[in-house]
C-alpha cells in the first residue's frame, strides 16, 4: 500500500513545494524552559510547522566512556555522556508545558525519544514520532514507537539501505503504515561537498511506499540552499536545527538556522511554488496572443492560379497563424487551388480543393 501522502495533525504532507518544516530546537534551550518557549514562538513566527526537542537522560543514552564524534573546535565537550548531562534536566512535566505552549503558538510539538520511558510520556503529547538516525538499529525503541500507532519520521544518517529496510520492517510489523524517511548526514557541520543530496532520489526510488525528506546539518547561507535543493529534489519533510543566536558556542547553534533564515527560505520556497505551478496547463489562455501571432500558417510562396496544384515549391510556412496550420501540411500539398491566391497570402480552407476532388 502506498503511503506517499499522510497527515501529521491537520497538515497533509504531499508536496515538496509545501513541505512540512520541522524547527529542530533539540537542546538549544540549554536547560531553560523560558528560552525553550521563546524558541517555539520564533519558530512559529518564522513559519515552521513543528518545533522539535530531544528527550533523554544522560545515563540512559550514553555510557560514561562514549567518545565525542563532533567538531571539538565548535563543541569542546570530550564525551557524549558529559554533553548529554548538560542538557538533560527537563522532566515529563516540562515537556507537557512545552507541548501546551506549542498549542498556544499554533505549531506542532515534537520531541525525539531516546529511551523507552520517553516514548511513554511523549506519546500523548505528539501527533507523530521522530526517530533519530542513531537509533535505526535500536529494536526495542523502534517497537515501542511502532506500538503507539502514530506516523513515524525516521532519519537515515550513517545508515545502509539494508539498515533502513530493517528499521522499516520492524515498524511495519507493529502496524505502522505512515512512515517518512529523511536523508541525513551525521556530521556536524556537514560540508557542502558531503551533503550528498542525490541520496534523496535514491531513497525515493528504493522506498516508493514512503514519504522522503531531508534533515540538514549544513551551515545555512542566506536562504538555506541545502533545504532549497532538497525541496526541488522532492523532499516533503524538511528538518533543521533552530536557534535564537547562531553565534553561540557549542552544541547545535553553529549549524542551526534562526527565524530570519527560515523566513527567507520560506519566501524562496513560495517563489519556487509559483514558478513550478501545477501539472495542468493553466497558461494557454495567457499565451493566446502568442499562439495566434507567433505560430505559423501555410502561405503562398508566389502567386497561385485557380486550378493550380499546391506543391512544396509554391508554398511556404510563415507567421502569423491566421490561416491553415502547417500541422495540415501533408493534407494541403497535392491539393488544388479553388481560386487565385495572391503572393504571401495565408491559405484558408475555402481556397483549397481536397486531394480526392478534381477541380
Amino acid at each position: 500500500m502506498s503511503t506517499r501522502e499522510f497527515k501529521i495533525g491537520p497538515f497533509k504532507i504531499s508536496s515538496s513545494m509545501n513541505p512540512y518544516i520541522i524547527a529542530e530546537i533539540g537542546v538549544n534551550h540549554e536547560g531553560s524552559i523560558e528560552l525553550a518557549k521563546r524558541l517555539i514562538d520564533e519558530a512559529a513566527e518564522a513559519g515552521a510547522h513543528a518545533a522539535k526537542f530531544q528527550s533523554y537522560k544522560a545515563g540512559k543514552i550514553a555510557s560514561k566512556y562514549s567518545p565525542a564524534y563532533w567538531d571539538k573546535s565548535k563543541e569542546p565537550t570530550d564525551s557524549q555522556y558529559k554533553l548529554f548531562q548538560k542538557y538533560d534536566n527537563f522532566n515529563p512535566e516540562d515537556y507537557e508545558k512545552l507541548a501546551q505552549h506549542c498549542k498556544q503558538s499554533g505549531i506542532d510539538f515534537l520531541s525525539t525519544p531516546f529511551d523507552l520511558d520517553a516514548v511513554d510520556f511523549l506519546n500523548p503529547l505528539m501527533p507523530a514520532f521522530k526517530i533519530a538516525s542513531a537509533d535505526i538499529t535500536n529494536v526495542p525503541l523502534l517497537r515501542k514507537v511502532g506500538e503507539c500507532g502514530k506516523p513515524v519520521i525516521l532519519s537515515t544518517g550513517a545508515s545502509t539501505l539494508a539498515e533502513v529496510e530493517f528499521a522499516l520492517s520492524i515498524l511495519r510489523s507493529c502496524g505502522v503504515q505512515d512512515i517518512a524517511i529523511l536523508h541525513c548526514v551525521l556530521n556536524y557541520p556537514t560540508l557542502i561537498a558531503n551533503a550528498n543530496l542525490d541520496r534523496i532520489r535514491l531513497l525515493q526510488k528504493v522506498f516508493p511506499e514512503c514519504l522522503v525528506g531531508y534533515s540538514d546539518h549544513v551551515v545555512p547561507d542566506k536562504t538555506i540552499s541545502a533545504l532549497e535543493c532538497a525541496a526541488l529534489l522532492g523532499s516533503v519533510i524538511l528538518e533543521k536545527h533552530f536557534t535564537h543566536d547562531k553565534s553561540l558556542a557549542g552544541n547545535d547553534h553553529y549549524h542551526a538556522m534562526d527565524k530570519y533564515d527560515l523566513k527567507a527560505f520560506i519566501a524562496k520556497l513560495q517563489m519556487f511554488s509559483s514558478l513550478v505551478g501545477r501539472t495542468e496547463d493553466k497558461n494557454l489562455q495567457l499565451e493566446a496572443a502568442a499562439r495566434k501571432h507567433a505560430r505559423r500558417s501555410i502561405v503562398a510562396a508566389r502567386g497561385i492560379k485557380r486550378g493550380e496544384a499546391l506543391t512544396e515549391d509554391n508554398l511556404i510556412v510563415k507567421r502569423p497563424a491566421h490561416g491553415v496550420s502547417p500541422i495540415h501540411w501533408d493534407e494541403v500539398v497535392g491539393s488544388t487551388a479553388c481560386q487565385d491566391i495572391e503572393d504571401d497570402m495565408p491559405l484558408q480552407w475555402f481556397m483549397i480543393s481536397p486531394k480526392s476532388e478534381k477541380f
